[in-house]
């Protein structure tokens, strides 16, 4: 696996390239210290995964990431901070990030790279404990408007809640085919990238 890390903290991130190259699975392509590197070493390498900090001087992580996404849309990007404001959380995964855990779950990150790879998305033991009232529903908002059944509805809110289509399936008595099969209707009906922005939109529509 390749990867970039790129936080304004320069020993973080060499302590970082040692701790994950030890294991001989993960290959550190190069260093950054702020968000303009990182665009600039991600044109460069096209890693499979970026691995950047939040708040880097005067462009911070969010905003190298999306510029990231905008030329590249298959871009994996895992965000790893001290920080686990709710804005913050949902700035990062509204914009297509694949996850966002703190510094101090450090041991995880491998695991949590390889998890990004395989296509996941992955939130750290401080974050996951707050998407579920992040990502609670309202019953106002309608969901009709949007041309979503009530079973699609039901498919959200699982997917919102973190369930594997294969824990979905189990819940609603379908084929985990089937399960597959409905969301990928949904990310097109909403014009949505992944699994990911589709439990955005579910906390992002209720709210507004």
């Amino acid at each position: 696996m390749r990867i970039i890390v790129v936080d304004d903290d320069k020993l973080v991130s060499l302590s970082l390239k040692t701790i994950l190259e030890s294991g001989g699975k993960i290959k550190v392509e190069a260093i950054g210290e702020s968000g303009e590197e990182a665009i600039a070493l991600y044109e460069k390498f096209q890693p499979d995964v970026a691995l950047m900090d939040i708040r880097m001087g005067k462009m911070s992580g969010i905003e190298a990431g999306e510029r990231i996404l905008s030329s590249f849309p298959d871009a994996k990007i895992l965000y790893l901070t001290t920080f686990s404001d709710d804005e913050y959380i949902i700035k990062a995964l509204n914009m297509g990030a694949k996850g966002y855990i703190l510094k101090q779950d450090f041991e995880g990150i491998p695991a949590a790279l390889e998890a990004v790879v395989s296509g996941q998305s992955v939130f750290g033991s401080g974050i996951s404990g707050k998407l579920p009232e992040l990502l609670r529903a309202k019953e106002k908002f309608d969901f009709k408007k949007h041309n979503i059944s009530d079973k699609e509805q039901t498919i959200i809110e699982l997917v919102a809640a973190g369930l594997s289509n294969r824990e979905i399936a189990g819940k609603l008595f379908l084929g985990e085919g089937t399960v597959r099969n409905y969301i990928s209707s949904l990310l097109e009906k909403l014009g949505l990238r992944d699994r990911t922005q589709l439990a955005i939109f579910y906390y992002t529509s209720i709210k507004n």
